[in-house]
């Protein structure tokens, strides 16, 4: 019951980037390349019917890990607290950019709102990428100091925000350094290209073709930054090839991910809009499914050698709840997919500005 709780945790967390990514990725070229009034609204319309609902997988996702592993869920929220925190206001800000932008018709109204949600995408991105980088390089957990276990629960842990050396093979590592930092960036690249595909896929003029001629360069600095995590990533503590030696069909995970990446540059300007989102949607999960099969099991790494790593069997529930919860899941999971295909179905095509206030 552990991996098939496991198994649904990581795709829900999966389907949420997927489908919130594209949100935050309109938000940052609505920062960066949208300059007109009329390029902001075609962004806004190309994600105005469908960034709420989206939000709902984290929602789920997070009901799911409170009720699977409940250790894991308090380790990770007291851990990340001031993090989450951040995350809690930006998500906030974002929302009321969206909302509040056309309430008033005036420059001084607008401009501040469009700029809380461009800021707000950019800096969630950002942020989600440094949340994967800590579970790839893991924690301190125990607040482990000088061989001694600070924390009353050993799987407590803290993190500041930085560590004087900026390190992610210090002792007591923050939230941010620079692999973290890296993960970060690769994260807001690869979120950008799947916001630039989702609005040339949803919308159609001048600035689609503007944006077809701006993928190139995001995926040259896309690439350069993997290449950079790549090599940090294998020397990390936490990277284990078990999973991929027991079951050499696990190598298809970054073979897809490779497909996706190259994907994503030769499908920049088809006329087929669907297969440069297709190739970014392909390479966000299983370039995911590939760093999280290399954990397996692990779900957060201890960088010390005193405080056994959490993993999806010291952090579930028990297993007549989890047998329980998984019929509660299936009606629930039921319900989304009702009205997600609702949804899509009421919005599909490209979207034109009769939409504009859905």
């Amino acid at each position: 019951m552990e991996l098939t709780w496991y198994l649904i945790l990581c795709f829900m967390f999966v389907m949420y980037i997927v489908l919130d990514g594209f949100d935050f990725g309109a938000g940052i070229i609505h920062l960066f390349f949208a300059k007109t009034e009329k390029e902001k609204k075609q962004v806004m319309r190309a994600i105005g019917p469908f960034w709420d609902g989206n939000e709902v997988w984290l929602v789920a996702a997070g009901g799911v890990l409170f009720a699977s592993f409940p250790t894991l869920y308090a380790s990770a929220f007291s851990g990340f607290y001031l993090p989450l925190i951040m995350i809690l206001w930006l998500f906030i800000f974002r929302a009321l950019g969206i909302e509040f932008t056309h309430l008033i018709n005036h420059e001084l109204w607008i401009k501040p709102w469009q700029k809380g949600f461009g800021i707000s995408s950019l800096l969630l991105a950002l942020f989600f990428g440094i949340a994967f980088g800590n579970i790839i390089r893991g924690v301190n957990l125990g607040g482990v100091e000088n061989g001694m276990v600070q924390f009353k629960h050993k799987y407590s842990f803290f993190t500041p925000l930085w560590d004087g050396s900026f390190s992610p093979f210090a002792e007591r590592p923050g939230v941010i350094d620079w692999f973290t930092i890296t993960i970060g960036l690769v994260a807001v690249l690869t979120l950008t290209i799947h916001g630039a595909n989702w609005i040339i896929l949803k919308t159609e003029g001048e600035f689609v073709k503007k944006l077809q001629d701006k993928i190139l360069p995001l995926w040259i600095a896309l690439f350069v930054f993997i290449i950079i995590s790549l090599i940090a990533f294998v020397t990390m503590k936490s990277f284990h090839k078990e999973l991929f030696t027991q079951h050499p069909s696990m190598y298809l995970l970054p073979l897809l991910t490779f497909i996706g990446f190259i994907g994503m540059l030769l499908f920049r300007k088809s006329t087929k809009n669907w297969l440069g989102f297709a190739s970014s949607t392909l390479f966000i999960i299983s370039g995911i499914g590939s760093a999280v099969a290399s954990l397996f099991p692990v779900v957060i790494p201890s960088t010390n050698t005193i405080v056994e790593s959490l993993t999806i069997y010291n952090t579930s529930s028990e297993t007549y709840g989890l047998k329980v919860g998984l019929i509660w899941w299936i009606i629930a999971f039921t319900l989304v997919l009702i009205y997600f295909t609702f949804v899509h179905k009421v919005y599909k095509g490209k979207l034109t500005e009769k939409h504009d206030h859905h």
